[in-house]
């Protein structure tokens, strides 16, 4: 006896499965959460650190090198963004800048804010006289101003890129604990972290796979502003002569070398500036836009 099949089950059972859209379009919807102004400030933010991992071995010649060019010369087909005060191609010396300024900021927030974060998971996580401890102790470095302390630092010990580095990320260890152990202690208090201790898990599973995911995203955020302070912190030791020393330059020393073009509004001194300020606004534009966030403000209202 002959069984008859339909039409729509031949289909059905033939083609192959569809891909969901969530899932064709992840990386792409990812991006577009981040709206036109966020997009922008990703770009920036790219090509700085793009110009910090690859620019120096792009560069035809080393910007370190005396340049044979007039001083303060204007933007020109030959220099795009005018010379400096010896005569150096200006965007030579910004792109070999870029690694000290990016580069060193990067590596001291990511120290400060795994250091801050550490701390204030051990505090959340233990018992209340770690968390006193712990609290009391970064509550010193906070009392005093972060100008003042690095330079301190800077006239006991140097004005090395690792002391640099150290400086920056002591300051800014207390801004990222109190913002971490704010948001574990609100976790460490729910019903799920208290069944994980009630079934025998020990602190630094609590740790790290109850407390530490649910604060990762705030913590990336604050990363990005605290990311912001040490570039401008930076910038402001080199601008005092204090920070990257010759013959290196961060984009700070660029500016205080050629603060005599000011004057005749040359680009030598304009143009670190600008570039000081187009990071700073990027990461800013990318924290403000980050995918999700605006629902949760939305929610939050």
């Amino acid at each position: 006896m002959e069984t008859s099949t339909s039409p729509t089950a031949v289909s059905a059972t033939a083609l192959p499965a569809p891909v969901p859209q969530e899932r064709r379009a992840g990386p792409l919807r990812w991006l577009a959460g981040f709206g036109p102004s966020g997009l922008l400030g990703l770009a920036v933010l790219l090509f700085w650190l793009l110009a910090t991992l690859l620019g120096p071995w792009l560069l035809s010649h080393s910007a370190a090198a005396m340049g044979t060019s007039n001083v303060f010369a204007p933007v020109s087909a030959k220099h795009w963004l005018g010379t400096d005060y010896l005569g150096r191609d200006m965007l030579a010396l910004i792109i070999e800048g870029a690694r000290y300024t990016v580069g060193v900021a990067l590596l001291a927030t990511l120290l400060a804010s795994g250091t801050g974060t550490v701390l204030a998971l051990l505090a959340a996580a233990s018992g209340r006289w770690i968390d006193a401890v712990l609290s009391r102790g970064l509550d010193t470095l906070t009392a005093i101003p972060s100008k003042m302390f690095a330079l301190i630092m800077v006239a006991g010990f140097g004005s090395s890129v690792p002391m640099l580095v150290v400086t920056a990320a002591i300051i800014y260890v207390p801004g990222a604990y109190r913002m971490a152990r704010s948001l574990a202690v609100n976790i460490n208090a729910l019903d799920y972290v208290t069944v994980a201790r009630t079934r025998g898990e020990g602190t630094l599973y609590i740790m790290l796979r109850e407390i530490l995911p649910n604060i990762l995203g705030p913590m990336l955020a604050d990363l990005g502003l605290r990311f912001v302070y040490v570039v401008l912190l930076l910038a402001s030791l080199s601008f005092l002569g204090l920070g990257i020393q010759p013959p290196a330059a961060d984009w700070g020393s660029l500016v205080r070398e050629n603060i005599g073009a000011l004057a005749m509004g040359g680009a030598s001194v304009i143009v670190p500036a600008l570039a000081i300020a187009s990071l700073t606004i990027a990461v800013n534009l990318v924290i403000d836009n980050l995918p999700g966030r605006a629902a949760r403000e939305r929610g939050a209202r």
